[in-house]
């Protein structure tokens, strides 16, 4: 087993690519700490989740935008289980409207979600790590849209492409306490967020006319790349963005 005995905390993992993940680190070993939102049966959802489980794991609600919450989280991991090894900032949302309606409550919203959250989560989890020593992993669950424009959604590639630079920052000055930093940008995967492109023939026409391979991705296959990266295979990988895209970034996009 690939994370056999380390404590992961995975955000927004009651569904779509945060549930493959912990699903698939709780496979490889891993005592994995489901975070949700509360909201409708997110509670109930999640903690079916984690009865999957091989291995001991357990929930925490949250909102990743509040600091307190944050920072809850993760002491009731370490309460539970001792320490902290592995964070994936997954947590994430997007509003499609075009620029010119795009209100301030609109972008505030998305990037206290998917920038600042993933910022809070990795401070947290990094003093944690520091404290108990030795060396942990940071994995930031971005999107192809921190380099492709993706018009409509400039608070999204706002902030996905400021995470693309948190994550290279952090590789540099958290690399003395062997902490590893990374990005998964995956490019367009059959998860609830993208559900109604998937019920649409003429948008995934559309879609798979872009993606080289002609095909959406699987949660399945990004948690395959976080695993690796939460692994001790991945001790020398540091401040990278690996694309999970079916070679959608290699193709001339064309609006």
């Amino acid at each position: 087993m690939r994370l056999k005995d380390k404590v992961a905390l995975v955000t927004g993992a009651n569904s779509g690519i945060g549930k493959a993940i912990a699903e698939r680190f709780a496979a490889e070993g891993a005592h994995v700490a489901v975070n949700y939102r509360e909201r409708a049966n997110n509670a109930e959802v999640a903690g079916q989740i984690v009865k999957s489980f091989p291995t001991e794991g357990m929930t925490v609600a949250g909102d990743v935008s509040k600091r307190d919450d944050v920072e809850r989280m993760v002491a009731q991991v370490v309460a539970k289980f001792g320490r902290l090894d592995i964070a994936v900032s997954n947590a994430g949302l997007e509003i499609k409207k075009p620029f010119l309606e795009v209100t301030d409550d609109d972008w505030n919203k998305v990037l206290s979600v998917n920038l600042y959250g993933s910022f809070v989560v990795a401070q947290a989890a990094a003093r944690q790590i520091v404290k108990q020593g030795p060396g942990g992993k940071l994995i930031f669950i971005s999107s192809v849209h921190e380099d492709i424009p993706f018009p409509e959604y400039a608070s999204y590639c706002a902030s996905k492409g400021g995470l693309r630079m948190l994550m290279r920052n952090l590789a540099i000055e958290l690399a003395p306490y062997q902490i590893c930093c990374n990005n998964i940008a995956p490019g367009a995967i059959a998860t609830p967020i993208n559900q109604s492109v998937l019920n649409d023939p003429e948008a995934m026409k559309n879609a798979l006319g872009e993606i080289p391979l002609g095909r959406f991705g699987r949660p399945e296959e990004v948690a395959s790349v976080a695993v690796f990266l939460a692994s001790d295979e991945a001790d020398y990988v540091t401040g990278s963005t690996y694309y999970i895209d079916g070679g959608l970034t290699q193709q001339v996009t064309k609006y």
